[in-house]
């Protein structure tokens, strides 16, 4: 088993596979390293795959003081693995709490990372729902620790942008939530509210997002609705970044599509790698609808 102990001691368990460039992919919060199978048996063939658990997620560390728990740390993370296996540059891509985690990174450390891919990532982000966000993170810390990740985790599964996953895949949902079940509840609950709960909403980043020079792809389920206007944001603020949206889609992408969301991330790297992933045109002015001279 391989570790990365980060700068503040926390040692993270990590896997690689395959040669090439690299990519590092970076869990939701219902997930760990094992949700990214699918992706790593399909880029391993020509890429180098880093998956590894966050901290709070065994076999990782646990720590117990919240404050070792935060939306610059998770960045930060991301880096110590790469430090860890000797990457100096990879892509990255992340889903959800990965997302957010994906996107700092790119902003604290540009000069590490190749591009970004940030999917389903919005959660608590909208202002108007900032604070029914952080509620509802704080019910779900609770819930962890009252009743157990075991008990707790087909609640949390079934979630409103989870069922899409269950509808169509009812054997990999359950996969899913009894791997969910397995979970320390302590690492979730203060991941919840260490990074979850304090994390800016990405509306107060515009000015960072603008500046972020790094090439993005922002993946969102069209059934996701707490995705969909954050990632609008990110396409309409962030200088090389594009947006697709998966139809008939909730918030577990890569493992409810994981065709349409390899075929993606696939194409993007390879525009990254080709140099064409370019900022817009500036003649695509959003402004206008049809050109009159």
């Amino acid at each position: 088993m391989a570790f990365a102990t980060t700068n503040d001691g926390v040692r993270l368990f990590y896997e690689s596979a395959g040669t090439g460039s690299a990519i590092i992919f970076v869990h939701e919060f219902g997930g760990s390293h094992w949700s990214w199978e699918p992706q790593i048996s399909y880029f391993s063939r020509r890429h180098q795959c880093v998956t590894y658990a966050a901290r709070g997620y065994p076999p990782s560390d646990i720590p117990e003081n919240i404050e070792q728990y935060s939306q610059a740390r998770a960045a930060d993370d991301i880096v110590d693995v790469m430090n860890a296996e000797g990457i100096e540059k990879a892509h990255i891509v992340g889903l959800s709490m990965g997302g957010f985690a994906c996107l700092h990174a790119a902003m604290r450390h540009p000069h590490r990372i190749l591009s970004a891919v940030v999917a389903g990532t919005g959660y608590g982000a909208e202002k108007v729902h900032e604070e029914y966000f952080r509620g509802v993170s704080e019910q779900v810390a609770n819930n962890f620790e009252a009743r157990g990740a075991g008990n707790f985790a087909p609640i949390y599964a079934e979630g409103a942008s989870r069922v899409q996953f269950q509808n169509k895949d009812p054997r990999g949902w359950q996969l899913f939530a009894d791997r969910l079940g397995k979970h320390s509840s302590i690492g979730a609950a203060n991941t919840m509210r260490g990074v979850q709960m304090r994390r800016p909403s990405l509306y107060d980043l515009r000015s960072e997002l603008e500046a972020l020079a790094a090439p993005v792809l922002v993946v969102v389920g069209d059934e996701d609705d707490h995705c969909i206007q954050p990632g609008v944001f990110l396409k309409q603020t962030i200088s090389r970044c594009g947006l697709a949206v998966f139809p008939k889609a909730g918030h577990t992408l890569n493992l409810e599509e994981p065709e349409l969301f390899n075929r993606a991330v696939a194409e993007f790297i390879a525009q990254v790698e080709a140099g064409r992933w370019s900022p817009r045109d500036p003649r695509a002015n959003p402004s206008q609808i049809m050109r009159t001279n």
